[in-house]
């Protein structure tokens, strides 16, 4: 009786997030198009990007330099910060920007007037990539410690609510590197660890769903971001090109190759509108590309 109870809510709950689905009026385009391109000054590479508010774009590269522009491409402010080739920024709900110090342990926070306060200590994990809710302002953080790797929940006061390690069989979910994080619609939470060559995802109570570990070639995940229908968009080193998923992991093609003029993508997110931004080592410019229709 009581896995009929638990087969019925579940199946339950799935209608929901189909019925979800079916009121968004994306659908997956059968071609990429090019909408815009960006150019940041004072970077030669975009290793991560967060939109903030008001159409302000935070870029960082491999050597701590995080800059906001608008979009004309006019540097608003630049911070030296500690952090490498790792997503260690992002936006909140509000409006301020949160990011990583993974020398201090801590996590600071700039408010919009440009404010910058210690926000959350970590203890002796050194935190390494983090994301900011857009379901509930939670903050999802990816942290080392030696050869460990875990993922730690904060609410929006920085209370620590939630830490995901291990599966149920005791074994490691995360290599020391958790370099990437970001959430998807149905509240799972998905690590690029290019360490461990996968995307690692778990659900929301912080149980492992499924690792995603490419197309048997070779597979070095960076940049990470989730669109409106729940699909996983992901930079692939090893290829030089970003795969797309859909929310249960499956291969569903690749939305962006070499062919189309992209060189060494590591950095992705998606905008309001549903394009998605990708910026590439080597290059200061950000692209914009329009995939759903």
């Amino acid at each position: 009786m009581e896995n009929s109870l638990t087969l019925l809510k579940s199946t339950d709950k799935r209608k929901q997030e189909d019925k979800e689905k079916s009121n968004v009026k994306q659908t997956l385009s059968s071609s990429v198009s090019k909408v815009k391109k960006y150019t940041v000054p004072h970077v030669d590479s975009v290793f991560h990007l967060s939109l903030g508010k008001s159409g302000r774009l935070w870029v960082s590269d491999s050597q701590g330099k995080l800059l906001q522009t608008d979009l004309q491409g006019n540097q608003l402010q630049k911070i030296t910060t500690n952090g490498k080739g790792e997503g260690y920024h992002t936006a909140t709900q509000d409006g301020d920007l949160i990011y990583t110090d993974k020398v201090n342990n801590v996590i600071n926070r700039i408010t919009l007037d440009n404010t910058i306060t210690e926000f959350i200590k970590t203890g002796e994990w050194e935190p390494l990539s983090i994301h900011s809710s857009h379901i509930n302002g939670d903050i999802l953080v990816g942290m080392c410690m030696g050869r460990e790797g875990k993922v730690s929940r904060y609410n929006k006061t920085g209370t620590e609510i939630q830490n995901i390690q291990r599966d149920n069989e005791g074994q490691k979910l995360f290599s020391a590197i958790p370099a990437y994080i970001t959430e998807n619609i149905n509240g799972d939470v998905c690590v690029s660890d290019y360490h461990k060559k996968a995307v690692v995802v778990m659900n929301k109570l912080g149980q492992h769903r499924f690792s995603y570990t490419g197309q048997g070639s070779g597979f070095y995940p960076y940049g990470i971001c989730t669109d409106v229908l729940g699909h996983i968009l992901v930079c692939d080193r090893i290829s030089d090109t970003v795969h797309l998923l859909n929310q249960d992991g499956q291969f569903l093609s690749l939305l962006l190759t070499p062919q189309q003029g992209v060189t060494c993508p590591r950095s992705l997110c998606v905008d309001d509108e549903n394009n998605f931004w990708v910026g590439q080592i080597f290059t200061n410019t950000v692209t914009v590309y329009k995939y759903l229709q």
